[in-house]
This record gives C-alpha cells, sequence and structure tokens, in this order.
C-alpha cells in the first residue's frame, strides 16, 4: 500500500526525526517529531505507537538511518523520505 493511501486511511504514523528547530520551521500536520539523536532514549515511545512509522527527515539521509535502526529492534517502519514530499501526500488527501 502506498503513503498516501495509509495517510487517508490512518494507518500510519509520520515521525520527522529532524531536529526541533528545523521542525520548527515547517512540519507534517500530526507528525511527531523525535530527532535522530534522541531515538535510543525514546524506542519504548517509538515501539508503542498504534501504527508502523513513515520516517522523515529534510532529505531521507536521517530517516534512512532512523529506518535502519528501529529495524534493528524489527519495529516495522518505512523510510519516507523528505518531509516536503510527504507533506505533499498528505495535503492530496484532505
Amino acid at each position: 500500500m502506498d503513503i498516501e493511501k495509509l495517510i487517508k486511511q490512518n494507518k500510519c504514523t509520520i515521525l520527522d526525526v529532524r531536529s526541533e528547530e528545523e521542525y520548527s520551521y515547517g512540519n507534517v500536520a500530526g507528525s511527531i517529531n523525535i530527532s535522530l539523536g534522541d531515538i535510543v532514549e525514546r524506542l519504548e515511545e517509538i515501539k508503542g505507537l498504534k501504527t508502523p512509522p513513515y520516517i522523515c527527515c529534510t532529505s531521507g539521509v536521517r530517516s534512512g538511518r532512523a529506518t535502519e535502526y528501529l529495524s534493528l529492534y524489527e519495529i516495522e517502519c518505512y523510510n519516507g523520505g523528505s518531509w516536503i514530499d510527504l507533506n505533499f501526500n498528505q495535503l492530496k488527501t484532505v
């Protein structure tokens, strides 16, 4: 299933791994901000998400790292790439 359908059906969580400062300049409505450096500390919170996270950042590099790390803990997650692309997909579903 593609991200547009998952967003429309509320079957995913958008997790933004940019810094708090970057996130404050713009983000996907309803997304959760956990910076890449805080992933380890907030692992239990991520494990407790009700829907699989689509992870985003500025370009997809940090989200790729986060996806790889969380996969080591068998957490179902997906690299959503750029937050701008995910934001566009979310806006298309409104």
